[in-house]
């Protein structure tokens, strides 16, 4: 019955339009691409002076318009590249026109940071979206001299950190598992290198960076605060090329080439951190021979069978290795993704993608048969998904599609040896499957108003084999009694969720500068990352929803204003945002996470709410460019036994965020960049009072207050100076120096405070400020290009 309701509101938003359309009309298409290097450009603008209408480019670089036939001219305009004008005669026949736009080479004091097109901010229907250009986080500030992507987007309104090396990244009153991280399409469970300093994206590998925060389109699924979209690049189908740059920390390397006669293109980049091979003479005792380092691989090829069929093939592998003789732990993600663009005809458009997702942790002691330990954790998963856009009118934008997607967790694998007995402590892995149908129409009503609506339904199904386990409350907020034994399910389906889930977005151009925009979206999760410490660490366990364990949920809605001033020279926007979370889960006190096989008694739940303001000003042009954002916000929640049953902050609640971002062109040879960055302290619980145990001072909570104080204020400040060389390498390509200087005036930002006992007195407890880092941090790097 839900399939029939699905497929009935397509109907209803295909049929309609196709009846009043006329076989007077025709339709150009084509794929607009970089003249450079062949790689498809997405969000190029094509406008038809004649009927004042137009469209963007997808994320393919494909473009679709059907138009009552006639002559006409078609603009095209993408910021930094030239603007084309053609004349289209579709006065017989459909016409398909593929384009190269070339660099427009402008001048310095025209530089941009524009990562849309012109006035996109406010002409189009999407909001709480903010796309940031690789060019741009390329000349920001980094720790080490390290382009990453995930730390510059937190820079970016709306998005926080728990503080200083923490993996991952809170949007919008969301914990770090509530994001969906992807990577051409397949998801990254922990996109953190070296303990959250760095992010597994390779920036040479990077084409587009996207992330939605709200008014989600209903293609997108499976997490409830936002979306992270990364492409990677094709790889030049012009020419040969290779980039390489040597830090201090780790050296990267890319490749790429066009292939088959340029019909096809492949790029491959990897990266390897050196830190253990420097300070290997100087490693001695037990610390000899003592690893810790990362490295990844990065790599995508693509062929144009013909002017319908594209395939791509892209992958990504990377893994952390930390240990020494006595203990060793490692982690990393395994990606491979394939897909398949086919164009039925000039206005259907098919995007079908399989994907491979593995997460993987491992840690243990030394490799004495006598006395070990051994402990393997994953996720993995597989998925086919399939995504339509039909472009019916310029006015009418229609996508559907659906996902399959595999869940096989194993939470914990892991044996004990002493004195040379083995025991077995592993936990029974977890299934699932989750599936969904969605529809969605972009519609323009006139040439102020534009419409995005859509629904998506969404169906998991908890898998057999398994043990169904009730628990029951003792005391609210303690640790629930498991009833045991339980009933044992070897075959078929132990529970079901199912989830329709509501898409609208709307915008309204008060003045060809300025629009008013609103959005509503619901969102549906159940994939849930568990984690009591302050900050989420790579052995944080991924659970599947559960018969006890329900899908978390989250309704958004967002209102806001954007404006545009002196020819689009700045750009500003004020959002707020209001968000009801349910299922929210929590811990008991003192809750064990890991080989837990009565983990589910440790958990509790309860709803949340997040809302604020975010304000954000951007200047794009001259040789001064670059943001200011502001967020003023609250992210609290309410659990039964937990501070009383009132509402608490949230661990990672920040009332005011504030950043700066400013870059400047001197000359062709020399440019600046600075970011400043500035928070309210994350929430913290603190002892009330203490008492005796065996002599030694205990804190406790005695009025079990949550979260109720607070950490000093964040703040940074951070340089760099980008020098180009004009020597030539091997008789081409370019060269630059990259010096920046990380936390400027050396703030001890604190991670924590927290109370320990005195190491004289143990009757004395005294509070620990404790920060990862706790001066400047300068750098230098040497990036090559030929």
């Amino acid at each position: 019955m839900k399939h029939f309701l699905l497929i009935w509101l397509l109907g209803v938003l295909l049929l309609p339009n196709a009846r009043g359309q006329s076989n007077e009309k025709a339709t150009i298409s084509g794929y607009i691409k970089d003249a450079a290097n062949g790689e498809g450009l997405i969000g190029v603008s094509v406008f038809v002076k004649e009927r004042s209408t137009g469209t963007t480019t997808n994320t393919y670089g494909f473009y679709s318009i059907t138009l009552p036939k006639g002559k006409y001219t078609l603009v095209y305009t993408y910021v930094g590249y030239q603007r084309q004008e053609k004349q289209v005669d579709l006065t017989t026949q459909d016409v398909k026109l593929d384009l190269e736009l070339k660099d427009e080479g402008v001048q310095l004091q025209d530089v941009v940071i524009r990562s849309q097109g012109e006035d996109e901010n406010v002409k189009s229907v999407e909001m709480s979206v903010n796309k940031v250009d690789i060019k741009t986080i390329r000349q920001m500030p980094a720790l080490l001299g390290e382009v990453d992507l995930v730390r510059s987007i937190q820079l970016l309104p709306g998005v926080s950190t728990v503080g200083e090396g923490a993996s991952g990244f809170n949007v919008r009153g969301g914990d770090v598992g509530q994001n969906l991280i992807l990577l051409d399409e397949a998801p990254v469970y922990n996109a953190s290198h070296l303990f959250g300093f760095f992010s597994v994206f390779n920036p040479d590998a990077v084409k587009d960076v996207k992330l939605v925060k709200g008014g989600i389109p209903a293609n997108y699924g499976g997490r409830i605060s936002s979306i992270l979209d990364v492409r990677m690049k094709e790889g030049n189908a012009k020419k040969e090329e290779i980039n390489a740059g040597i830090g201090l920390i780790f050296s990267r390397l890319s490749y790429e080439r066009p292939v088959f006669k340029g019909k096809g293109s492949f790029i491959v980049a990897g990266r390897r951190s050196y830190a253990d091979v420097l300070a290997k003479p100087f490693l001695t005792g037990d610390l000899k021979g003592t690893i810790f380092n990362f490295y990844d691989l990065t790599a995508k090829a693509n062929y144009q069978i013909n002017a319908n069929n594209t395939v791509y093939l892209s992958g990504y592998f990377g893994r952390d290795n930390f240990g020494s003789k006595q203990f060793g732990f490692n982690w990393g993600n395994g990606t491979v993704s394939g897909r398949w663009n086919h164009i039925f005809s000039n206005r259907l458009f098919l995007n079908l993608t399989g994907y491979y997702s593995n997460y993987k942790y491992s840690l243990g002691t030394g490799d004495d048969p006598k006395d070990a330990f051994q402990w393997d954790s994953q996720i993995k998963n597989l998925s086919g998904k399939a995504d339509f856009t039909y472009f019916l009118t310029p006015d009418n934008q229609i996508t559907f599609g659906g996902q399959y997607i595999h869940y096989n967790s194993a939470p914990g694998k892991a044996f004990g040896i002493s004195a040379g007995q083995r025991t077995d402590i592993s936990l029974e892995g977890r299934y699932g499957d989750e599936s969904a149908l969605y529809v969605a129409n972009e519609q323009r009503l006139g040439s102020r108003v534009t419409l995005q609506y859509g629904l998506r339904y969404s169906l998991f199904r908890s898998l057999a084999p398994g043990d169904l386990i009730t628990y029951e409350t003792i005391v609210p907020g303690e640790r629930l009694e498991p009833q045991l034994p339980g009933r044992r399910v070897e075959s078929g389906v132990l529970e079901t969720y199912g989830n329709w889930e509501p898409r609208f977005s709307a915008k309204i151009e008060v003045s060809p500068r300025s629009s008013i925009k609103v959005s509503y979206n619901r969102m549906a999760q159940y994939l849930h990352l568990l984690s009591n410490t302050a900050a989420s660490s790579p052995l944080d366990v991924w659970t599947l929803s559960s018969s006890n364990i329900k899908p978390e949920l989250a309704d958004q809605v967002a209102l806001g204003w954007f404006q545009n001033f002196k020819n689009n020279a700045y750009e500003f926007s004020i959002e707020g945002y209001y968000k009801n979370l349910e299922n929210q889960i929590d811990y008991v006190r003192r809750s064990d996470l890991l080989l837990n096989r009565f983990l589910e008694g440790d958990l509790l739940y309860g709803k949340g709410r997040a809302y604020g303001a975010e304000f954000y000003l951007k200047k794009n042009q001259g040789k001064l460019t670059g943001w200011i954002s502001y967020t003023l916000a609250r992210t609290e929640r309410q659990v039964e036994g937990i501070n009383n049953n009132n509402w608490f902050p949230a661990r990672f609640d920040k009332t005011h965020n504030l950043t700066a971002v400013g870059l400047y062109q001197l000359n062709q040879r020399w440019s600046f960049s600075a970011n400043f960055a500035a928070s309210s302290g994350t929430p913290a619980t603190y002892p009330t009072d203490r008492f005796e145990i065996d002599g030694i001072a205990v804190g406790d909570n005695y009025f079990d207050t949550r979260n109720a104080n607070r950490i000093p204020w964040y703040h940074r400040l951070d340089l760099a100076v980008t020098q180009k060389i004009r020597k030539k390498l091997f008789g081409k390509g370019e060269a630059e120096w990259v010096y920046s200087i990380y936390n400027v005036y050396g703030r001890r930002n604190p991670f924590s405070v927290y109370a320990r006992q005195n190491g004289d007195n143990s009757l004395q407890t005294e509070a620990i400020r404790f920060a990862v880092l706790g001066s400047l941090v300068p750098s230098i790097t040497y990036n090559v290009k030929f």
